[in-house]
């Protein structure tokens, strides 16, 4: 019988399953990410064998390429506050200074317990800092009316530090090629800190607000198929991504931008941003779908034995000491109360953001022995997180709703 018929029909199965589902295993301990991961084992090589492909790097970087930048588009549509720095302030927080910390305690356990050289300990730092705004959504924002600052906190720091972590990538990568930093570091500096974050934000801004400006002229004189009007969100995507990478700058960063720009010139159209919003979403749960199956059908015994002890002492301290201890220093001076920091420290999930940037990193071809152990501890580690994050969400968030509802209730009587 064809295989690839087959998988067709299990992949079928699985989204009517999830989809007609999906008020169940809203109430359940599980993700939909955790579903699909144990779903892709299934497929893989050691039970059904269904998915026997071993896809090479450049076509993973793609493909997580693709939902990475999808995802932050989405992530930008629902920022949902005027851009200043005090109703950013958590933001900001734990983007200037959670993610250096993150970076710089994962290559310090890396070259002080795991032996790795600081080059290739700062690459991985970088590879695993970064949040996931693809496999989050069950803390993240629910709709552009929701106010709550935990949800918009880790929606914006997942869209934030996707893009933010390439800079460091980019110093790990420079360190393995050439020991000698003076080669290198200026160049650093001045074209992969300064100008690309630069540009990155100006072609976010420039490219979106050029695609409204045109949306808005064409449609005053002859309004499109409102079927076709939700691909002006693929279009201002694949265009900011694109030619903010022509200009050498970080596409992750102007898709997002594009998305926050995106979210705040429609404000007389609100119907208009929801449908972008709606239409990305179902393109990015598609894309995760693929992308998560493919990673559990990836995953081989030997390997993951060989790299489990080093991978379980680096997530369990990145899980259970240097994120929450990370976000209480981040947030000192803050009036966030205890509970919601606790939770801004645990919901740091790992995912679709840490696969691209290892799957890059490959395709510049580092040393074998040190890409196997980097990729190894990385798949690791996220399926870990896929695990623990994708179980204790629902109940964690849940817990957090009740929270919430009791402080509206104390307030009531002050208010009334």
């Amino acid at each position: 019988m064809d295989i690839y018929i087959l998988d067709l029909l299990v992949i079928g199965l699985l989204l009517l399953t999830v989809t007609l589902g999906s008020g169940w295993i809203a109430r359940l301990p599980l993700s939909y990410a955790l579903i699909y991961l144990i779903v892709g084992i299934v497929l893989g090589p050691y039970v059904t064998k269904l998915i026997t492909i071993r896809p090479d790097a450049e076509f993973l970087e793609r493909l997580t390429e693709m939902v990475v930048i999808v995802s932050l588009f989405s992530c930008g549509l629902k920022m949902n506050r005027p851009f200043r720095l005090r109703t950013w302030n958590t933001t900001a927080r734990l983007i200037g200074l959670l993610m250096p910390i993150s970076i710089f305690a994962i290559a310090a356990i890396a070259h002080w317990l795991l032996g790795m050289g600081w080059s290739a300990a700062i690459l991985l730092g970088a590879i695993l800092a970064p949040t996931d705004p693809v496999l989050a959504s069950e803390v993240q924002l629910a709709d552009v009316k929701d106010k709550d600052e935990l949800r918009f906190g880790l929606t914006s720091e997942g869209g934030l530090n996707d893009a933010l972590a390439f800079p460091f990538v980019y110093f790990g990568l420079h360190a393995l090629e050439d020991n000698n930093w003076e080669n290198w570091l200026k160049d650093w500096v001045a074209v992969d800190l300064i100008w690309a974050i630069a540009a990155g934000i100006v072609m976010g801004i420039i490219v979106a607000k050029a695609i409204i400006w045109i949306d808005k002229k064409l449609q005053s004189k002859r309004p499109i198929d409102d079927l076709m009007e939700d691909f002006v969100a693929i279009s201002t995507i694949l265009l900011t991504y694109s030619l903010t990478e022509l200009v050498n700058g970080y596409g992750f960063l102007a898709v997002f931008v594009a998305g926050v720009v995106v979210q705040g010139s429609y404000y007389g159209e609100q119907h208009k941003r929801l449908a972008q919003l709606e239409f990305t979403e179902q393109i990015e749960k598609l894309l995760e779908v693929g992308t998560i199956l493919l990673l559990g059908s990836l995953l081989l015994i030997a390997p993951m034995i060989k790299y489990a002890g080093q991978a379980l002492l680096l997530a369990g301290l990145l899980f259970f000491v240097i994120r929450p201890l990370g976000v209480k220093i981040s947030l000192l001076g803050t009036k966030i109360p205890s509970f919601t920091r606790w939770l801004f420290g645990w919901f740091g999930i790992r995912g679709v953001g840490s696969l691209y940037y290892l799957t890059y990193a490959m395709g510049q071809g580092i040393d074998t022995a040190i890409a196997e152990q980097i990729a190894w501890i990385t798949y690791i580690v996220v399926v870990l997180s896929v695990v623990v994050h994708g179980i204790s969400a629902t109940p964690l968030m849940n817990r957090y709703q009740n929270y919430r509802s009791r402080l509206n209730n104390k307030r009531l009587p002050e208010n009334s």
